[in-house]
């Protein structure tokens, strides 16, 4: 009996001791002030606008959207992509997908420009199941899907849709050109007892899956709730956000065949969600979760605030410099998922708030 006891007290230790660890990581603990950058503004309209990428012009930004408070409560709405024009003086965020129905809940984007100024945007698309529930109802077709839109003037003309059973739990997605991409699973596992123990035991089952025109094809795996991904200006780098080890993965990406080498891991302090890239400088903007276990409260009630942060990181020559550019503690906008900058730009979206905020120097 005595043997049980010492046993059974070791293994509280054991437990009580990864459960301090991992509230400190998931930044529980740190001490946040208020950063502001520049003067901020809500612009309401876009509900749960998770991903934002502004057109390399700056002229203006494509934003995902999904109510996805309506769709926990059991009233769902279609989703949408909206246009925001940067140049107007007081911008009223255009609806590109005025049809959309029920099926339409977008996820990350990725918006390709060729040399010839042909653009296409990819969007992950979760007709079926998300992270954060489903409609009631039996379902059918395919529970996620990687849509694909040529952008026509001002409008969004929908060209394909990519499904697949890799497509197990589709975050973001970057296209390399008209019909390549990547995308990555932020879980190894469907939603569930499993998904639960991947999140609280930061199990490395997660994955990036390439899409090399024809078929499908797993390009990383062993990665820890893998969330945004992007690729440099150049396409010779792809990077990856592990939004629970709190940094930013970087691979080298052979253009050819899609393969990715990995070079090293940034540590950004935060929980990063999505990635963008500078096309003038190379800098990576990275919106996410400074504590990462109030935004698992925040997500299922609505009255707690969870703190936005937006970082920056600039390659240099003698590696990554790291810096906070907005800190809120959830007053101005809860639960931040991104952070696109342009030209003293900032704009930041997040998965529920009905509303971006939009900043700017």
């Amino acid at each position: 009996m005595r043997k049980l006891l010492l046993v059974f007290g070791a293994v509280c230790a054991v437990a009580g001791v990864y459960v301090l660890y991992l509230v400190n990581d998931a930044g529980e603990f740190r001490t946040l002030v208020d950063q502001q950058y520049g003067q901020c503004r809500q612009v309401p309209g876009m509900p749960g606008s998770e991903d934002i990428t502004i057109h390399p012009d700056g002229r203006f930004a494509y934003i995902s959207s999904d109510d996805r408070r309506a769709m926990i409560s059991g009233n769902p709405a279609p989703g949408a992509i909206f246009r925001y024009d940067l140049e107007a003086a007081s911008a009223v965020p255009v609806n590109l997908t005025p049809d959309a129905d029920l099926n339409f809940r977008p996820h990350g984007i990725s918006l390709y420009v060729g040399a010839d100024g042909r653009e296409t945007l990819f969007v992950v698309n979760h007709p079926g199941e998300s992270l954060f529930g489903a409609p009631e109802g039996e379902e059918s077709g395919p529970l996620h899907t990687i849509e694909v839109f040529d952008v026509v003037g001002s409008s969004l003309i929908h060209r394909q849709t990519h499904a697949d059973e890799r497509m197990i739990s589709p975050n973001d997605v970057v296209g390399v050109d008209h019909e390549r991409f990547y995308f990555t699973n932020d879980h190894g596992s469907g939603p569930g007892a499993m998904r639960q123990l991947e999140d609280y035991l930061r199990l490395p089952l997660a994955n990036v899956v390439y899409y090399d025109g024809d078929s499908f094809q797993e390009a990383l795996d062993g990665l820890s709730f893998a969330n945004g991904i992007n690729v440099s200006t150049d396409g010779a780098q792809l990077y990856v956000a592990e939004v629970s080890r709190n940094r930013i993965r970087v691979y080298q990406r052979d253009p050819a065949s899609g393969t990715l080498t990995h070079q090293q891991g940034i540590d950004v302090g935060f929980g990063a969600d999505n990635i963008e890239v500078d096309p003038a400088t190379g800098d990576l903007w990275l919106g996410g979760h400074p504590r990462l276990l109030t935004f698992v409260r925040h997500s299922t009630d609505a009255n707690v605030n969870s703190p936005s942060q937006v970082v920056r990181v600039r390659p240099g020559t003698s590696g990554y410099t790291v810096s906070t550019v907005f800190m809120d503690t959830g007053e101005l906008i809860s639960g931040s998922s991104v952070g696109a900058w342009h030209s003293d730009r900032l704009l930041i979206g997040s998965v529920f708030e009905d509303h971006i905020v939009d900043c700017s120097r």
